[in-house]
């Protein structure tokens, strides 16, 4: 493979956006020249349920699955039908104001994206 840009989110659990307090729990990796666009997430239960006893934690995972789905062009059961992986990547990375948030976008130069993706989420989630 050749080296190619990419961009990506860290996702976030905001579950008190008051306290301005998050957690990272996912990275959304897009790479236009390796047609690559992938979410991967890891939760850290317990440490959500210790700083948030009352988070929901079964609804932050689906929320989180549901990012993934996007990434990967999966429709129907509220995901929106988007066309093509940049507009997908807009939707995913826009601000919201929900529990799993994305944070600001960044870019790199890869040659393996999926490796990348679970370099980033080991660096920046686990």
């Amino acid at each position: 493979m050749s080296l190619q840009t990419y961009q990506y989110v860290v996702l976030r659990c905001v579950p008190r956006a008051e306290r301005e307090e998050f957690v990272n729990v996912g990275v959304v990796l897009r790479s236009q020249g390796h047609d690559y666009l992938r979410a991967a997430f890891a939760l850290d239960e317990a440490r959500l349920v210790a700083l948030w006893p009352d988070l929901d934690v079964a609804a932050v995972h689906a929320a989180l699955e549901v990012v993934c789905d996007v990434a990967l062009g999966r429709t129907g059961g509220g995901r929106p039908d988007l066309d093509g992986d940049g507009r997908r990547f807009g939707w995913i990375s826009a601000p919201r104001s929900t529990v799993v948030r994305p944070g600001p976008v960044h870019g790199g130069l890869t040659q393996d994206p999926a490796a990348e993706l679970e370099r980033l989420l080991d660096e920046l989630v686990r």
